[in-house]
């Protein structure tokens, strides 16, 4: 019916056609959806063991992620490939966040999970209001590799007192280190072989296939040998009793004082979950030739982290590697994710008594490989063939979450990126533009006493203007009138000039004022319109000479020809 109200709130959530996401359903591919889904639920369900492991919570919350936060998002989302569930980097900074607020898995540490979830949802879905999908462009992926490798690390080295069976005090990345290489003569053999075994098994399914669900297998076999073998009355740590039966829904923790302990961790998970969702599905997206809505995934993705804040669980994330599970096992829709909800439903209600007899060293060694798959040294590497520069932001941030901790290298990794981009704009690549003997522009480096020919210069700014560069436009424009043979015009191209803020209209001003003290002709090409409407406002098209606008470069070139020659004529 039109006018219907949920036809308005549907358009709202989505702001795309409804061919993305869930719908259309394509009932040709409901088996291949449905079977990607079952062999998500395979891969995925000991990688969320570990990440609850990870993030300091019950075992059985890490399930919970694949329900109804899984769900919620394959529903609302506009991603047909995106998989939203638990995920490393965000479960490293929730548990930064709670270690000094609450004992690890208890009551009061969930609860407080779920407000951290909450908080990280209610930005998602403010930043959709505020139509701030963007802002996922403004961490690099530069910085985003760097991140990642430094969570992998951490990740990795936290994992390895219980690989071995020995115990460690520190909670930094170096301290541990330090400690379990102190603590290796006391290593226990039994951890060693599990956490080995565990390896191998992965290992050897992934150099089969990555269709074979090696850390299913090897969580299996763990089981299997840990309840045969009584590992338990052996001294193997075992996870010990999962509740069975789906979560029980309510509310997280609430509270000012808590909010605000947990706000600096809430932005940065949001700043991860914005950057690393929206990179992942415009990969998939690009790959199928998709459309999708980032402003969307933004309800999609709120929406998720609120679910999974009421139903008892932690906050979620689009996951790359959970999305390429189902891509590779051929879904192509969020119908695999719903099956793989259904799947973890028949876990959580039939198969969680097994679980207590899982040795901590064999999750522990799961997680290790989670985590070593984060280290993306390839990346690193090609950063520094191609990079370098961008490589030392890329190694600084990875420095700063292994030396100083997740929630400190988010921040500095969104610092960094400001930077870098800064970096660019304020050192812009401005040029001269000369004409080549076949008649093309060419640009040229910006030189003292530099001409596009005798008495003119065409000189073209290679970004936006603003306070921090306007500066670089004076010097170069000082340099080109105070050096080489007497100058007539001087035509500024604005084909990379998309802004002009306030300050830079000021020099700009100055600028004019200089050129028209010393006779030299202001002129202005390639203007975009709304740059034209800013020159008019600031006052700047009055300094001009009449007709000191041209469309194109070649056409102030040819009036300059036709000053010159008028002037010889004069004469």
């Amino acid at each position: 019916m039109p006018g219907f109200p949920g036809d308005r709130w549907r358009g709202w959530l989505r702001a795309v056609p409804v061919t993305q996401g869930l719908l259309p359903v394509d009932r040709s591919r409901v088996r291949a959806d449905a079977l990607a889904g079952i062999t998500l639920a395979a891969l995925g369900v000991p990688e969320v063991l570990g990440y609850a492991k990870i993030a300091g919570m019950p075992l059985v919350t890490g399930l919970y992620t694949l329900l109804l936060p899984m769900a919620v998002f394959a529903v609302l989302g506009s991603s047909r490939h995106l998989v939203v569930a638990a995920d490393s980097a965000t479960a490293a900074i929730l548990a930064a966040a709670l270690s000094g607020l609450a004992v690890a898995g208890s009551p009061r540490y969930v609860r407080l999970a779920g407000l951290a979830a909450l908080l990280a949802g209610g930005m998602l879905l403010a930043a959709r209001l505020a139509r701030l999908g963007f802002l996922a462009n403004f961490l690099s992926r530069t910085v985003l590799v760097g991140f990642l490798t430094g969570v992998g690390i951490q990740v990795a080295a936290g994992q390895l007192p219980a690989m071995l069976g020995v115990t460690v005090s520190g909670g930094r990345t170096l301290p541990v280190l330090l400690e379990v290489a102190r603590a290796l003569p006391h290593a226990r053999l039994a951890d060693v072989s599990i956490s080995a075994g565990v390896v191998v098994i992965v290992l050897a399914a992934r150099r089969i296939t990555r269709q074979i669900p090696g850390p299913l297998i090897a969580v299996i076999i763990a089981i299997s040998v840990s309840r045969a073998a009584e590992l338990a009355r052996r001294g193997v740590t075992v996870v010990g009793p999962v509740p069975r039966g789906l979560p029980t829904l309510g509310p997280p923790a609430f509270g000012w004082h808590a909010a605000a302990a947990l706000l600096g961790a809430a932005v940065s998970m949001f700043v991860v979950i914005l950057a690393q969702s929206a990179a992942t599905s415009r990969a998939y997206a690009g790959k199928y030739e998709e459309e999708f809505s980032e402003n969307t995934d933004l309800v999609g993705l709120g929406a998720a982290n609120a679910a999974a804040a009421f139903s008892g669980t932690f906050v979620v994330n689009g996951s790359p590697t959970k999305t390429q599970m189902v891509d590779g096992a051929g879904g192509r829709s969020q119908l695999a994710q719903l099956t793989t909800a259904a799947v973890v439903v028949i876990v959580l209600l039939l198969f969680t008594g097994p679980l207590a007899y899982l040795p901590q060293a064999a999750l522990a060694a799961v997680v290790f490989l989670i985590a070593a798959e984060l280290i993306d040294l390839k990346g690193m590497r090609r950063i520094l063939a191609l990079r370098r520069h961008e490589f030392g932001v890329a190694l600084v941030t990875a420095a700063a979450v292994v030396v100083l901790g997740v929630e400190y290298g988010i921040a500095l990794a969104v610092v960094a990126s400001i930077v870098d981009h800064l970096r660019h704009s304020y050192s812009p690549l401005n040029t001269i533009l000369v004409k080549s003997p076949a008649g093309h522009w060419r640009p040229c480096p910006v030189a003292p006493g530099a001409r596009t020919e005798q008495g003119l210069v065409i000189y073209r700014f290679g970004t936006s203007l603003y306070y921090a560069n306007a500066a670089k436009l004076l010097d170069d424009i000082t340099a080109l009138v105070g050096h080489g043979g007497p100058l007539r015009w001087l035509v500024l191209d604005c084909a990379a000039i998309g802004d002009i803020d306030y300050t830079a209209s000021a020099v700009l001003t100055k600028v004019a004022d200089h050129l028209h003290q010393r006779q030299i002709r202001f002129a202005i090409s390639d203007v975009l319109d709304p740059v034209r409407q800013q020159l008019d406002r600031y006052g700047i098209s009055k300094t001009l000479s009449p007709g000191g606008y041209y469309d194109t470069p070649g056409e102030a070139l040819e009036a300059f020809h036709s000053a010159q020659n008028a002037a010889g004529d004069g004469k």
